[in-house]
């Protein structure tokens, strides 16, 4: 959701002063009203982004927590039936509701891993089982690391956290968002007409526009934003597993950890030192990570 413009708070998208000057890239590069923006469409620019990079001697820090993109990048995209217009266009005019509906029944594994108001994704998972008899968490089972080579280039950072210490920070990022202009954001957004079906679905924006045209009251909308969002913890968490396996995988223990800690173990790992104390700056050789 970072690739929209405007979509500042409900997506925690680094302010300029965080970046410090870094280039960050696949930011701001699309209209949130732009009706079709596909994990394939990331995964071009992605490569491409990767490919400069890599060629001016530098390493791409690829951050985020769409699992989805970052199981992309690193094996690509299944291979699947293409779409259908005619499907697409019938399941286009049916309700979220019935189609999560029917996701259940057909692919329960792909329901499990689809959060709840991810129209696209529900309806693509729902078209490759019309179009192929078979659920798409079968395709994407043949969907795994292969390609030795390219496994040996990523190194893999991951922040640990226990249920039990995440949700607490889920809540309190909720309110914070909240305290920032999270409603007015999406206010001036939905009354500009600028929300197109797919940045309307985004967690948090979903339902704040639920409150603003008369659905749900403020406190319910906040409420249903925190739930929300520790459903979409606990689908992460399931994804995670199939990255805590790959070659070069490290997970950081992170509750209680000092942020300079973090950062420091974090290089290290991406450094090939994982017993290393600190680690410097980076990008002081052509050999150490900076951001594309």
């Amino acid at each position: 959701m970072q690739i929209y413009r405007g979509m500042d708070i409900g997506t925690a998208k680094s302010s300029l002063d965080e970046r410090q000057g870094i280039p960050h890239e696949l930011i701001d590069i699309v209209e949130p009203d732009e009706e079709r923006f596909t994990v394939d469409d990331w995964l071009g620019r992605a490569r491409e982004l990767e490919a400069r990079t890599l060629a001016a001697g530098r390493w791409p820090i690829v951050v985020g927590g769409t699992n989805l993109y970052v199981k992309a990048f690193i094996d690509g995209l299944f291979e699947g039936p293409p779409p259908d217009p005619r499907v697409r266009a019938e399941l286009a005019e049916r309700d979220l509701e019935t189609l999560r509906a029917e996701l259940e029944r057909i692919d329960p594994t792909a329901a499990a891993r689809i959060h709840r108001n991810d129209r696209r994704r529900t309806e693509r998972a729902i078209e490759v089982f019309r179009l192929s008899g078979r659920p798409i968490s079968e395709w994407q089972r043949q969907w795994d690391s292969t390609d030795p080579e390219r496994l040996a280039q990523i190194r893999i950072v991951g922040l640990d956290y226990d249920a039990e210490e995440i949700n607490p920070r889920i809540n309190a990022r909720v309110r914070e968002m909240l305290a920032r202009g999270l409603v007015e954001e999406v206010r001036q957004l939905h009354a500009a007409g600028k929300l197109g079906l797919q940045a309307r679905e985004g967690l948090g924006y979903a339902q704040i526009v639920d409150h603003l045209e008369g659905r749900l009251t403020l406190e319910e909308a906040i409420e249903s934003i925190k739930i929300g969002s520790r459903r979409y913890a606990k689908q992460q968490r399931t994804w995670l597993r199939r990255f805590r396996v790959l070659p070069n995988a490290g997970f950081l223990k992170a509750a209680g950890m000092p942020f300079e800690t973090l950062v420091e173990k974090a290089l290290a790992h991406a450094l090939g030192r994982p017993e290393q104390g600190p680690v410097g700056a980076a990008g002081q050789s052509g050999n150490e990570p900076v951001a594309p």
